[in-house]
């Protein structure tokens, strides 16, 4: 009997000639499946600067819309953090803000390591000279001497520079009988300055007693977070205090207050609502509402000195 073998090589051969034949019979070819890209390739079509994600209600909020609120949540309310000069876009009248002492920069006298370079590096990536900005501008109807404060720059931490130049802008509203508002967000007092950043607590609040003797009001506004140095100086010496919702607010942070007092805080503590609650602050003020609520508090604040211009 012949026995016929066939080898594994030959079989493929064979299958492949079967199935090249089958295709041009039909007239037709199966293509190969495209490879699905990974979840990480994914993300990385979608480009960076559109989208930005709450962190407290986790909704994915359109950029351009979040700007044009103001950026709050249209959501939850949940206030994002807001650059000086777009808070002060949002707040004074077109064209009329006059910046004041715009190009002061600090000094290292301490001759502290590295410190001169990480200036810099702020400088060059918020586009400020340091992390407040002054001036004079209008809120409604009234010319008020301004300064609003900027996290992103070394964590709004008051120098030098911070307190010179809120110190100058409350003598420019007592010499100019202008009421002032001051909008903080700040960790506290600069470290890199050591003592020189704790002299300014004193210097801002000494200027404001002056500008409190001249019968001139104060509008303290807190945003988020303001601790330390610069609440326990300026931004809690307010004739009206008024702070945004959620706003975190306080001399040392809860985990630090928790572990020097060994018990448990309150719920809440240290948020801006909590703090109404307990008389600290006047008001909550929604970010959207704060320019025509702060026009109201400064008609409010300045009706004797227009009864007084009037009469002379």
């Amino acid at each position: 009997m012949t026995t016929t073998t066939f080898t594994k090589k030959s079989l493929s051969l064979e299958s492949k000639d079967a199935s090249s034949k089958a295709n041009d019979s039909n007239g037709a070819t199966f293509p190969r499946k495209p490879k699905i890209g990974s979840a990480k390739s994914r993300k990385r079509d979608i480009p960076e600067g559109i989208w930005t994600k709450c962190p407290k209600c986790s909704t994915m909020l359109y950029d351009k819309e979040l700007d044009e609120n103001l950026k709050v949540c249209i959501h939850c309310n949940h206030h994002f953090g807001l650059g000086a000069r777009e808070r002060i876009h949002s707040l004074v009248e077109t064209c009329s803000f006059e910046e004041m002492d715009a190009e002061m920069v600090s000094a290292d006298v301490l001759q502290f390591p590295f410190y001169p370079d990480k200036i810099a590096s702020y400088q060059k990536s918020t586009g400020f000279k340091d992390a407040v900005v002054t001036g004079i501008g209008k809120i409604g109807d009234q010319r008020v001497a301004l300064g609003v404060m900027d996290f992103s720059f070394l964590g709004g931490s008051m120098g030098s520079v911070v307190g010179e130049k809120l110190t100058r802008l409350i003598e420019a509203g007592t010499d100019r009988g202008l009421p002032v508002i001051i909008i903080s967000t700040s960790g506290g007092a600069r470290m890199y300055e050591g003592m020189f950043s704790l002299m300014q607590m004193a210097k801002t609040c000494g200027a404001l007693a002056y500008h409190a003797k001249a019968r001139l009001p104060y509008i303290s506004v807190l945003t988020n977070p303001t601790y330390a140095g610069v609440m326990a100086s300026y931004a809690s010496v307010g004739d009206l205090i008024i702070a945004e919702p959620a706003a975190m607010i306080g001399f040392a942070g809860p985990r630090v207050i928790k572990e020097t007092t060994q018990s448990d805080l309150p719920p809440g503590f240290q948020t801006a609502e909590f703090l109404v609650e307990h008389g600290l602050i006047d008001a909550i003020v929604p970010r959207r509402e704060m320019k025509e609520r702060l026009a109201y508090y400064l008609d409010f604040l300045t009706v004797g000195q227009k009864q007084i211009a009037a009469l002379g």
